[in-house]
Protein backbone atom coordinates (compact mmCIF):
# COMPACT_ATOMS: atom_id res chain seq x y z
CA UNK A 1 0.00 0.00 0.00
CA UNK A 2 1.13 3.54 -0.69
CA UNK A 3 1.61 6.10 2.09
CA UNK A 4 -1.55 7.85 0.87
CA UNK A 5 -3.51 4.58 1.03
CA UNK A 6 -2.34 4.04 4.60
CA UNK A 7 -3.06 7.63 5.60
CA UNK A 8 -6.61 7.26 4.29
CA UNK A 9 -7.30 4.57 6.89
CA UNK A 10 -5.31 6.21 9.68
CA UNK A 11 -1.99 4.38 9.46
CA UNK A 12 1.63 5.28 8.85
CA UNK A 13 4.53 2.92 8.06
CA UNK A 14 8.16 3.93 8.55
CA UNK A 15 11.06 1.67 7.59
CA UNK A 16 14.54 2.23 9.00
CA UNK A 17 16.94 -0.61 8.27
CA UNK A 18 15.73 -3.72 10.10
CA UNK A 19 12.99 -1.83 11.98
CA UNK A 20 9.44 -1.23 10.75
CA UNK A 21 7.30 1.17 12.76
CA UNK A 22 3.53 1.05 12.29
CA UNK A 23 1.74 4.05 13.74
CA UNK A 24 -1.98 4.29 14.31
CA UNK A 25 -2.44 7.87 13.16
CA UNK A 26 -5.92 9.05 14.12
CA UNK A 27 -5.04 11.09 17.21
CA UNK A 28 -8.25 13.13 17.11
CA UNK A 29 -10.21 9.92 17.78
CA UNK A 30 -7.54 8.49 20.12
CA UNK A 31 -6.61 6.13 17.28
CA UNK A 32 -9.98 4.39 17.17
CA UNK A 33 -9.82 1.40 14.86
CA UNK A 34 -11.92 0.48 11.83
CA UNK A 35 -12.26 -2.59 9.61
CA UNK A 36 -10.47 -0.67 6.86
CA UNK A 37 -7.55 -0.19 9.24
CA UNK A 38 -7.49 -3.90 10.08
CA UNK A 39 -7.48 -4.87 6.42
CA UNK A 40 -4.65 -2.42 5.77
CA UNK A 41 -2.66 -3.80 8.71
CA UNK A 42 -2.94 -7.27 7.19
CA UNK A 43 -1.60 -5.93 3.89
CA UNK A 44 1.26 -4.17 5.66
CA UNK A 45 2.15 -7.40 7.44
CA UNK A 46 2.07 -9.40 4.21
CA UNK A 47 4.35 -6.86 2.55
CA UNK A 48 7.13 -6.85 5.15
CA UNK A 49 10.38 -8.24 3.78
CA UNK A 50 12.79 -10.66 5.42
CA UNK A 51 15.13 -7.76 6.20
CA UNK A 52 12.69 -6.56 8.89
CA UNK A 53 13.72 -7.89 12.28
CA UNK A 54 11.64 -5.72 14.61
CA UNK A 55 8.13 -4.34 14.14
CA UNK A 56 7.07 -1.54 16.46
CA UNK A 57 3.37 -0.71 16.82
CA UNK A 58 2.47 2.59 18.43
CA UNK A 59 -0.21 5.28 18.47
CA UNK A 60 0.02 8.96 17.57
CA UNK A 61 -0.93 11.50 20.19
CA UNK A 62 -1.79 10.79 23.80
CA UNK A 63 -3.19 7.25 23.50
CA UNK A 64 -2.24 3.97 21.90
CA UNK A 65 -5.81 3.19 20.80
CA UNK A 66 -9.24 3.76 22.31
CA UNK A 67 -10.46 0.61 20.55
CA UNK A 68 -13.20 0.11 18.01
CA UNK A 69 -14.52 3.21 16.27
CA UNK A 70 -18.01 3.44 17.78
CA UNK A 71 -19.38 4.48 14.39
CA UNK A 72 -19.18 0.81 13.45
CA UNK A 73 -21.75 0.03 16.16
CA UNK A 74 -24.19 2.80 15.18
CA UNK A 75 -27.06 1.24 13.21
CA UNK A 76 -28.04 4.64 11.80
CA UNK A 77 -24.59 5.49 10.43
CA UNK A 78 -24.45 4.87 6.68
CA UNK A 79 -21.06 6.55 6.20
CA UNK A 80 -18.91 4.32 8.39
CA UNK A 81 -17.90 1.74 5.79
CA UNK A 82 -18.21 -1.74 7.26
CA UNK A 83 -20.60 -1.72 10.22
CA UNK A 84 -22.19 -4.26 12.53
CA UNK A 85 -25.54 -3.50 10.91
CA UNK A 86 -24.01 -4.29 7.55
CA UNK A 87 -22.50 -7.52 8.82
CA UNK A 88 -25.88 -8.63 10.12
CA UNK A 89 -27.27 -8.53 6.60
CA UNK A 90 -25.06 -11.56 5.86
CA UNK A 91 -25.40 -15.13 7.02
CA UNK A 92 -23.43 -16.42 9.99
CA UNK A 93 -20.71 -18.10 7.94
CA UNK A 94 -20.07 -14.92 5.98
CA UNK A 95 -19.81 -12.92 9.20
CA UNK A 96 -17.39 -15.44 10.68
CA UNK A 97 -15.27 -15.28 7.51
CA UNK A 98 -15.28 -11.48 7.57
CA UNK A 99 -14.14 -11.35 11.19
CA UNK A 100 -11.42 -13.81 10.16
CA UNK A 101 -10.25 -11.24 7.61
CA UNK A 102 -10.17 -8.59 10.33
CA UNK A 103 -8.12 -10.88 12.59
CA UNK A 104 -5.35 -11.06 9.99
CA UNK A 105 -4.55 -7.45 10.86
CA UNK A 106 -3.49 -8.77 14.27
CA UNK A 107 -2.09 -12.28 13.66
CA UNK A 108 0.76 -11.17 11.39
CA UNK A 109 2.47 -9.72 14.46
CA UNK A 110 3.19 -13.28 15.66
CA UNK A 111 5.31 -14.02 12.56
CA UNK A 112 8.59 -15.64 13.68
CA UNK A 113 10.57 -13.63 11.13
CA UNK A 114 10.54 -10.62 13.46
CA UNK A 115 9.94 -9.57 17.04
CA UNK A 116 6.96 -7.24 17.49
CA UNK A 117 6.78 -4.57 20.19
CA UNK A 118 3.72 -2.61 21.29
CA UNK A 119 4.68 0.81 22.64
CA UNK A 120 1.71 1.89 24.72
CA UNK A 121 0.93 5.27 26.20
CA UNK A 122 -2.45 6.39 27.49
CA UNK A 123 -5.38 4.14 26.72
CA UNK A 124 -5.27 0.73 25.07
CA UNK A 125 -8.91 -0.32 25.16
CA UNK A 126 -10.74 -3.20 23.49
CA UNK A 127 -9.29 -3.57 20.02
CA UNK A 128 -6.38 -1.40 21.18
CA UNK A 129 -5.62 -3.81 24.02
CA UNK A 130 -5.91 -6.75 21.64
CA UNK A 131 -3.51 -5.13 19.17
CA UNK A 132 -0.99 -4.68 21.97
CA UNK A 133 -1.53 -8.30 23.04
CA UNK A 134 -0.81 -9.43 19.48
CA UNK A 135 2.74 -8.18 19.84
CA UNK A 136 5.48 -10.30 21.38
CA UNK A 137 6.50 -7.59 23.85
CA UNK A 138 4.75 -4.64 25.46
CA UNK A 139 6.53 -1.53 26.72
CA UNK A 140 4.27 0.85 28.62
CA UNK A 141 4.45 4.46 29.64
CA UNK A 142 3.54 4.80 33.29
CA UNK A 143 0.25 6.47 32.31
CA UNK A 144 -0.92 3.44 30.30
CA UNK A 145 -4.36 2.00 31.03
CA UNK A 146 -5.35 -1.36 29.53
CA UNK A 147 -8.95 -2.53 29.28
CA UNK A 148 -10.84 -5.34 27.57
CA UNK A 149 -14.02 -3.33 27.14
CA UNK A 150 -16.04 -5.74 25.00
CA UNK A 151 -18.21 -7.22 27.76
CA UNK A 152 -19.42 -3.73 28.71
CA UNK A 153 -20.68 -3.39 25.13
CA UNK A 154 -22.38 -6.79 25.20
CA UNK A 155 -19.65 -8.30 23.02
CA UNK A 156 -16.69 -10.68 23.36
CA UNK A 157 -13.04 -10.06 22.44
CA UNK A 158 -12.74 -11.35 18.87
CA UNK A 159 -9.53 -9.81 17.53
CA UNK A 160 -7.20 -12.60 18.70
CA UNK A 161 -6.57 -11.19 22.18
CA UNK A 162 -7.95 -14.00 24.36
CA UNK A 163 -5.14 -16.50 23.76
CA UNK A 164 -2.16 -14.21 24.53
CA UNK A 165 -3.99 -12.75 27.51
CA UNK A 166 -4.65 -16.12 29.15
CA UNK A 167 -1.08 -17.18 28.37
CA UNK A 168 0.23 -14.06 30.09
CA UNK A 169 -1.92 -13.95 33.22
CA UNK A 170 -3.77 -17.28 33.52
CA UNK A 171 -7.44 -18.18 33.13
CA UNK A 172 -8.80 -16.75 36.38
CA UNK A 173 -7.13 -13.36 36.04
CA UNK A 174 -8.09 -13.14 32.36
CA UNK A 175 -11.73 -13.91 33.15
CA UNK A 176 -11.76 -11.21 35.83
CA UNK A 177 -10.17 -8.63 33.49
CA UNK A 178 -12.48 -9.43 30.57
CA UNK A 179 -15.75 -9.96 32.45
CA UNK A 180 -15.43 -6.81 34.58
CA UNK A 181 -14.05 -4.64 31.75
CA UNK A 182 -11.94 -2.83 34.34
CA UNK A 183 -8.86 -0.75 33.69
CA UNK A 184 -5.47 -2.34 34.33
CA UNK A 185 -2.90 0.38 35.09
CA UNK A 186 0.68 0.14 33.89
CA UNK A 187 2.22 -0.90 37.22
CA UNK A 188 -0.25 -3.76 37.64
CA UNK A 189 0.23 -4.84 34.01
CA UNK A 190 3.94 -5.30 34.64
CA UNK A 191 3.35 -7.06 37.97
CA UNK A 192 1.01 -9.67 36.47
CA UNK A 193 3.08 -10.31 33.34
CA UNK A 194 1.11 -8.33 30.78
CA UNK A 195 4.04 -6.06 29.95
CA UNK A 196 7.80 -6.21 30.15
CA UNK A 197 8.29 -2.80 31.72
CA UNK A 198 6.70 0.57 32.42
CA UNK A 199 8.64 3.81 32.40
CA UNK A 200 8.04 7.56 32.57
CA UNK A 201 6.47 8.85 29.37
CA UNK A 202 9.47 10.99 28.48
CA UNK A 203 11.76 7.94 28.67
CA UNK A 204 9.60 5.72 26.46
CA UNK A 205 11.52 6.23 23.22
CA UNK A 206 14.86 5.70 24.95
CA UNK A 207 13.69 2.41 26.49
CA UNK A 208 12.32 1.19 23.16
CA UNK A 209 15.50 2.15 21.30
CA UNK A 210 17.61 0.19 23.80
CA UNK A 211 15.36 -2.86 23.42
CA UNK A 212 15.51 -2.68 19.62
CA UNK A 213 19.30 -2.46 19.74
CA UNK A 214 19.45 -5.53 21.98
CA UNK A 215 17.07 -7.51 19.77
CA UNK A 216 18.97 -6.73 16.58
CA UNK A 217 22.45 -7.43 18.01
CA UNK A 218 22.32 -11.27 17.77
CA UNK A 219 22.18 -13.07 14.43
CA UNK A 220 18.77 -12.71 12.81
CA UNK A 221 18.41 -16.47 12.35
CA UNK A 222 19.06 -17.15 16.01
CA UNK A 223 16.33 -14.74 17.15
CA UNK A 224 13.85 -16.09 14.61
CA UNK A 225 14.47 -19.71 15.54
CA UNK A 226 14.24 -18.86 19.24
CA UNK A 227 10.91 -17.06 18.79
CA UNK A 228 9.49 -20.02 16.87
CA UNK A 229 10.66 -22.46 19.56
CA UNK A 230 9.19 -20.43 22.40
CA UNK A 231 5.94 -19.59 20.61
CA UNK A 232 5.13 -23.25 20.07
CA UNK A 233 6.45 -24.64 23.35
CA UNK A 234 3.14 -24.54 25.22
CA UNK A 235 1.43 -26.80 22.68
CA UNK A 236 4.22 -29.41 22.46
CA UNK A 237 5.04 -32.19 24.89
CA UNK A 238 8.59 -32.35 26.22
CA UNK A 239 9.87 -34.89 23.70
CA UNK A 240 8.46 -32.92 20.79
CA UNK A 241 9.92 -29.68 22.12
CA UNK A 242 13.31 -31.31 22.59
CA UNK A 243 13.21 -32.55 19.00
CA UNK A 244 12.27 -29.05 17.81
CA UNK A 245 15.27 -27.64 19.70
CA UNK A 246 17.65 -30.18 18.17
CA UNK A 247 16.30 -29.61 14.69
CA UNK A 248 16.54 -25.85 15.00
CA UNK A 249 20.09 -26.11 16.29
CA UNK A 250 21.12 -28.13 13.26
CA UNK A 251 19.83 -25.34 11.05
CA UNK A 252 21.83 -22.82 13.09
CA UNK A 253 25.01 -24.93 12.83
CA UNK A 254 24.55 -25.23 9.06
CA UNK A 255 23.95 -21.50 8.58
CA UNK A 256 26.92 -20.51 10.75
CA UNK A 257 29.19 -22.97 9.01
CA UNK A 258 28.14 -21.65 5.59
CA UNK A 259 28.68 -18.05 6.75
CA UNK A 260 32.18 -18.78 8.07
CA UNK A 261 33.49 -20.49 4.97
Amino acid sequence: MTPDDLAAVGLRLDLAGPVATITLDRPASRNAQTPAMWRALAEVGAGLGDEVRVVIVRGAGQSFSAGLDRAMLDPTNTDAGETVAGLLQRDDEEIIATIGDYQQGFTFLRDPRFVSIAVVQGYAIGAGFQLALSCDLRILADDAQLCMKESALGLVPDLTGTKPLVEAVGYGRELEICATARMVPAAEAVAIGLAQTACPHDELDQVVDALVAALTAPAAGAVRETKALLAGAATRDLDTQCLAERTAQVRRFRELAATNR
